[in-house]
């Protein structure tokens, strides 16, 4: 009966990853409110639907009860995060929030398949982070000024990396963060959106070749810090960020042009000075050929892709747990084995169609900053999948960051929460600038009807003075009276006498 379950689960699945997926994006093309929530409640219930599914599947699997418990669990996380988020800002975009429980579901599954003390702890992150970030909305609405704390930014940004930098702890070859109490904190996660924020605020103010040249210095010494601490991948997220921000902002594609190459003789430069970075090199370009000397991981995780085919192995029918590190940076591959390359095909549309609601809101804003945070966070967003995806399917070398709300670890949780959260309250202030716009419409429109009705009024009376001097030409216009037969034989005799007169009056000129 549990293979039968677990066999008939699979096309389940995929059934239902495709129609979420494709409510992803067919939603964009209504314009009816009504349709489109229907719509957003189709997606929230398929996503209830296969969370459902997968932990049918991992308790017929286990025989486990605290996993029906831990069931119970995530679902009302998920529910409350759902309904709670629609319930106090009814102005946000229900698409984000129904991608973000999605995402965090899936991570709950995998987490709870691979590990069920990190699943566990992944649900205290999720519930903690949640109620954290629920309030970043509100301040992104309220607090106007946000634009003018460029120095505030860059400061905190700067202090915090370089702390790492100090006082922190070698971790697998990095400074990555610190560990209070068996939890491990890294900083770089929330620096990225602090850094965001310096970069909008700084071309906000202005695009000068002054300002430009010191804002690229500073962003230069973020990267730079996080290069010395060996962490490559939130430092190649920050010079992309930076980098398309800047093109955004001046429209100088030589800008683009200069970062580019200095950021290829910077990768030039790591290569030689970074023993682990020629490892990750020679991993991406054979993982085979060094298969015991760091490439094992990489050639895992192919193996791991390539035995879940299209439709997956079925959870608990393959081994991802082979995997180093499976929890955190190679989740996508536990994702491809067991459910399957569509499955996985799917999640990264899911993602995308986030970024694509998060580049419609930054277009759609008017001002400049906060069109610059949506553009930048949206970037670092999708980027940071990008170097996920990419590093386990071996296009391009491995990175070391996590894939967003999916894999485990709080502090990542908790950036990419809040970076949702800023991104719900963009779109409320965009929601709200069309409020505004629309009522200033019509108070232009009354506007112009109250003035209009005096003038009205006092052309009135000039018409009545008018009246009587155009009555007799309105007579001399009208249509004749029908005349009588006396009338008619009247005025014969009376043309006939006239014509005899002229005709003797012109005799008369004849003969003188």
């Amino acid at each position: 009966m549990a293979n039968i379950i677990v066999e008939l689960s699979k096309y389940i699945l995929v059934v239902c990853i495709i129609l979420y997926t494709y409510q992803c994006f067919s939603v964009f093309g209504y314009h009816d409110y009504d349709k489109k929530q229907r719509i957003l409640n189709r997606q929230r219930n398929l996503m209830l639907v296969i969370h459902f599914i997968c932990f049918l599947v991992i308790y017929t699997s286990t025989n486990e009860l605290n996993m029906l418990i831990f069931y119970a669990v995530q679902g009302v996380i998920l529910i409350v995060i759902n309904l709670l988020y629609t319930f106090v800002y009814p102005k946000v975009s229900r698409l984000v929030v129904n991608n973000m429980c999605m995402l965090i579901s899936i991570g709950f599954v995998m987490l709870a398949r691979l590990s069920f003390n990190k699943a566990v702890k992944q649900c205290v992150f999720v519930s903690g982070c949640f109620a954290a970030s629920l309030f970043v909305p509100l301040i992104i609405r309220k607090v106007k000024m946000l634009s003018q704390w460029r120095i505030f930014y860059g400061v905190v940004g700067i202090v915090s990396l370089a702390a790492v930098l100090v006082a922190a702890q070698v971790s697998d070859g990095a400074k990555l963060g610190f560990t209070f109490g068996g939890i491990s904190i890294q900083p770089s996660e929330l620096v990225k959106i602090i850094f965001v924020f310096f970069v909008a605020a700084s071309f906000y103010k202005s695009v000068s070749f002054t300002n430009v040249v010191i804002t690229t210095a500073l962003a230069a010494f973020h990267v730079l810090i996080l290069v010395i601490s060996k962490d490559l991948g939130a430092a190649l997220i920050i010079f992309v960020v930076y980098l398309i921000m800047l093109y955004v902002a001046t429209r100088q594609p030589l800008y683009m042009l200069a970062g580019l190459g200095a950021g290829s003789v910077a990768s030039v430069a790591a290569y030689h000075l970074f023993s682990h970075v020629r490892t990750r090199v020679l991993v991406w370009k054979d993982p085979f050929a060094v298969y015991q000397n760091g490439g094992f991981q990489v050639a895992q995780s192919l193996f791991a892709i390539g035995t879940g085919s299209w439709f997956g192995m079925g959870l608990f029918q393959g081994a991802p747990n082979e995997i180093p590190v499976a929890e955190e940076d190679f989740i996508f591959s536990a994702i491809s084995e067991e459910l399957g390359l569509i499955f996985a095909l799917c999640l990264i549309l899911i993602c995308l169609s986030c970024y694509v609601m998060f580049l419609n809101i930054a277009m759609q804003l008017r001002d400049l900053f906060y069109k610059l945070v949506a553009l930048g966070l949206g970037t670092c967003y999708i980027f940071q999948v990008f170097l996920t995806i990419g590093g386990v399917t071996k296009f391009i070398p491995s990175t070391g960051v996590t894939l967003p709300f999916i894999s485990y670890g709080g502090s990542s949780v908790l950036s990419t929460m809040i970076m949702f959260a800023v991104i719900q309250g963009l779109y409320i202030l965009r929601e709200d600038e069309e409020e505004n716009l629309e009522r200033e419409k019509a108070k232009q429109l009354r506007e112009e009807k109250r003035i209009s009705k005096p003038a009205k009024r006092r052309q009135a009376p000039a018409d009545k003075e008018k009246r009587p001097l155009e009555q007799p030409k309105r007579r001399a216009q009208s249509k004749p009276r029908p005349r009588s037969v006396d009338e008619e034989i009247g005025a014969t005799v009376q043309e006939a006498l006239r014509e005899k007169e002229r005709e003797e009056r012109a005799q008369k000129e004849k003969y003188q």
